[in-house]
C-alpha cells in the first residue's frame, strides 16, 4: 500500500490515478468516496471544511479496501487518508489485523500559493478561500503527527517536490516508486 500526502490541490489525487493506471493498481480517495456517498450530512461537513467523523472515514475506507482486495487489486494507492494522529493509529492496527503493511509515504510538497492558484482553476463545491485557508490550517497542524507515526514504524516516507508540469511530477514519483522496487 502506498499513501499519498499533501494539502487539498496537492495532486495527490491525479498522481495517484496516473500510478494506479500505469501499474494497474486500485486508486481510492477519501475524499472522493465521501463526496459520492450522496450523504447530506456528509456533503454539509465537506462544504464546511471541517473533517468527516473518524468513524464514518473508517467504514468508508474498510469498505473500499475490500472491494478493492474482491476485485483482485494487491497494490493499493491511498489518496487522503489517513488525516489525523487517530486515524493513523487505527489505521496501524486495521493493517496488521489484516497482515497488510504500507510500503511507502508519498509526501507531495506544494507552497501554498501554487495551492491557492491550482484551486481557484479547479473549482470543486468545498473549494470556497474560507474553506481552503481553513483545511490548509488543519493539514499543518495534523500531518506531521501523522507521519511520525509511520516514521516510528519504519515506514519509508519521501518528499516529493510537487510543483512543475504533471508529467514532471509523475516521473520524480516514479522514480521513487523504483527505488524503493514498488513497481
Amino acid at each position: 500500500m502506498i499513501i499519498f500526502f499533501g494539502p487539498t490541490g496537492a495532486g495527490k489525487s491525479v498522481q495517484g490515478q496516473m500510478i494506479a493506471a500505469r501499474h494497474d493498481w486500485e486508486w481510492l480517495s477519501t475524499g472522493q468516496l465521501l463526496r459520492d456517498s450522496n450523504d447530506p450530512a456528509i456533503i454539509q461537513i465537506l462544504k464546511s471544511g471541517d473533517l468527516v467523523s473518524d468513524g464514518v472515514t473508517y467504514d468508508v475506507f474498510h469498505e473500499a479496501i475490500q472491494e478493492a482486495k474482491q476485485d483482485g487489486f494487491d497494490n493499493i494507492i491511498i489518496d487522503g487518508f489517513p488525516r489525523t494522529l487517530d486515524q493513523a493509529q487505527w489505521l496501524s492496527k486495521y493493517m496488521d489485523m489484516h497482515g497488510e503493511k504500507i510500503d511507502l509515504v508519498i509526501v507531495l510538497e506544494v507552497p501554498e500559493t501554487e495551492i491557492m492558484k491550482r484551486l481557484e482553476k479547479r473549482g470543486r463545491m468545498e473549494d470556497t478561500p474560507e474553506t481552503i485557508a481553513k483545511r490548509m490550517t488543519i493539514y499543518r497542524q495534523k500531518m506531521y503527527p501523522v507521519l511520525g507515526i509511520f516514521a516510528e514504524q519504519g515506514v519509508r516516507i519521501v518528499h516529493i517536490d510537487g510543483t512543475g508540469t504533471v508529467g514532471e511530477i509523475h516521473d520524480r514519483i516514479q522514480t521513487e516508486l523504483d527505488s524503493s522496487e514498488l513497481a
